[in-house]
């Protein structure tokens, strides 16, 4: 396995990777990911991936992790949220708190790993307390 180093991870051309590629907190002025648009007010709205970030991570088979970039000045305003759409997430959440078995609503989201509430998944720790 290759190490990642400076110079695998700086291709402002894009000869190598296809999108101009620059070394982790070093790409120019200009570009954003998307968590970085939203800050601002902003989505990529539809435009295509600009350049990339990249850096080096042990735990991932590629050896390096990468960070899509856009550009800001092509960059949209984010769209308001519309009553039907707050509507929409409030019963998602109301969803995602309310057991499926025994249909009791808790005030925090319930884990997805067991797909119910903690006293349905374990009733017999729940008869011996």
């Amino acid at each position: 396995m290759t190490t990642l180093t400076f110079a695998k991870c700086y291709d402002p051309t894009g000869a190598r990777y296809g999108v101009p590629t620059f070394p982790w907190r070093l790409a120019p002025d200009g570009y954003a990911t998307r968590r970085q648009l939203r800050d601002c007010g902003l989505r990529p709205g539809g435009q295509p991936v600009a350049a990339q970030v990249m850096r080096r991570h042990r735990g991932r088979k590629s050896g390096a992790q990468i960070a899509y970039l856009y550009r800001v000045d092509c960059a949209k305003p984010v769209r308001p949220m519309t009553s039907r759409k707050w509507g929409a997430l409030a019963l998602a959440m109301l969803a995602r708190r309310t057991c499926p078995k025994c249909r009791v609503t808790y005030s925090y989201c319930l884990p997805t790993s067991l797909g119910m509430c903690i006293l349905c998944a374990y009733p017999e720790e729940q008869r011996a307390a």
